[in-house]
This record gives structure tokens, C-alpha cells and sequence, in this order.
């Protein structure tokens, strides 16, 4: 696998990136019962009043996105009337995976309904719940000549650490501290071609990823400090995030 011509040629104005996937076709078996009659993303986030697709879709409309491929799969009906009845700031369509075709595949198969292929291209799982500046992301790609740039968060470790000196005398206690290690965010930029070297079926993090990394046109972009950053797999997750919402408007 090679990728010497599905990079941004260095030196080059960077485009504005106007279309993006979303990767919606999860089970969200760890969100049930939220996800007994509904697609994930459509779980909404309490006290918000929006699922988190909708925050999605205002968040890439105020970021120039005006197209955006929805992959669906599971309850994929149920999206899609929501889709059609939402009052919506952009263009969306949707392609159904009749088999589930893994991340990768996934992305290949819903890259392949995007508006503009000769462009470059956003992409989100359908439970992420940020907000920063893509543009800024998409200039940092361009930069590098990427032909994929990855965003990369530092979660909060879900539990208290204990600090202790050398001697394994105990100095503090830290509740929730960040993490010491970063971890891909689910969101991306990827360069006109990049759908060419995904797999059919299958993980692109364990197949495309890797290569990229090793031919050093993978980029990872750390996302702005103090911006919020969520994965909403859990029903606590929901209830962490009302929180930490409910708290950043006080």
C-alpha cells in the first residue's frame, strides 16, 4: 500500500473542507435501554434538548461543512425519519451497510456517496460530542501533507490517583487527573484519495492506520486545551456529560 499521490502537495493553499462522514451503524448495545429503539446517535444528551447527530450536523454547518454521508446501520429507518423532519443547516444523505462492514469499511463505503470526491473530507463516530475549531485541525493536515490527520484527546482517568514520592510516602490525592497518554478522539481529515486505501470490510486502524504511520503521513492533531471532549458509549457517559455541560453554563 502506498499513498505518494493522495497527499496535499506541500506549499499549497489549503481548501476549505465542505463535506464530512459520519459513522452512525453501531449496535450501541452498552447504551441500552436508550438504544432499544433507536440509532445512538440519536440518544439525546439530557437537559440539551438535541441528539448528539443534531449537535453534530450545527457544529460541522458552523464549521463550512454544507455535505455530509451518514453511514447507518442499526434502526437505520429511525434515523432517517428524523433526518427527513429536522430542520437541518446542511445537505445530508445516508447509505445503509446491509452487513456490518467494520470502521473501515464503513468509511470506504460511505466516502464513495461523497458530493466532491477530488476534495478533502471530514469524518466522525456518531457518539462524539466536541466542539473546536475543524478549520484549524484541516490547516494543521494541510500543513503536514497528510494523508490523514487524526485528532487526538486526553481523557480524564474515571478515577482518583494517588501521588507518592520515591520513598512511597503518600503526597496527595487527584481526583479525575488527565490521562499521561493520548487517545485517538474519533474525529478526522482525510486527503482526496484516502478511500482508495481502506479496506472493504475490516478496521482501518489496524490495517490502513499502521502503514500511513510507518510511510509518515499519518498526522495526529491534539485538540485545544480546555475544549470539550466526550464519547457517549455508556448511559454514565450521558449522565457525565449533562454535568459537565450543565456546569460550563453556570
Amino acid at each position: 500500500m502506498t499513498a505518494d499521490s493522495t497527499g496535499p502537495a506541500p506549499g499549497a493553499t489549503a481548501p476549505a473542507v465542505t463535506q464530512a462522514v459520519i459513522l452512525a451503524g453501531g449496535q450501541g448495545s452498552r447504551l441500552r435501554p436508550y438504544t432499544d429503539d433507536r440509532p445512538k446517535p440519536l440518544v439525546e444528551i439530557p437537559g440539551t434538548g438535541r441528539p448528539i447527530i443534531g449537535h453534530q450536523l450545527e457544529w460541522l454547518a458552523a464549521e463550512g461543512v454544507t455535505d455530509v454521508v451518514i453511514s447507518c446501520g442499526h434502526l437505520a429507518e429511525v434515523l432517517q425519519e428524523w433526518l427527513e423532519q429536522a430542520d437541518l443547516p446542511l445537505r445530508t444523505r445516508t447509505v445503509v451497510e446491509a452487513e456490518p462492514l467494520g470502521r473501515g469499511g464503513g468509511l470506504k463505503y460511505a466516502a464513495a456517496a461523497l458530493p466532491r470526491p477530488g476534495e478533502p473530507w471530514y469524518a466522525t463516530n456518531g457518539d462524539i460530542w466536541t466542539r473546536f475549531s475543524l478549520r484549524e485541525m484541516a490547516a494543521f493536515h494541510h500543513e503536514r501533507a497528510a494523508v490523514a490527520t487524526l485528532a487526538l484527546a486526553r481523557p480524564r482517568i474515571p478515577w482518583g490517583a494517588v501521588e507518592t514520592d520515591r520513598f512511597g510516602n503518600v503526597l496527595d490525592f487527584i481526583e479525575a487527573p488527565p490521562s499521561p497518554f493520548l487517545i485517538n478522539a474519533g474525529l478526522y481529515v482525510f486527503a482526496p484519495g484516502f478511500h482508495e486505501l481502506l479496506p472493504e470490510v475490516g478496521d482501518h486502524e489496524r490495517t490502513t492506520f499502521p502503514q500511513l504511520a510507518r510511510d509518515r503521513r499519518l498526522a495526529g492533531y491534539q485538540l485545544p486545551q480546555g475544549c470539550y471532549w466526550r464519547a457517549i458509549d455508556t448511559a454514565k457517559d450521558l449522565t457525565e456529560a449533562a454535568k459537565e455541560l450543565a456546569a460550563t453554563r453556570k
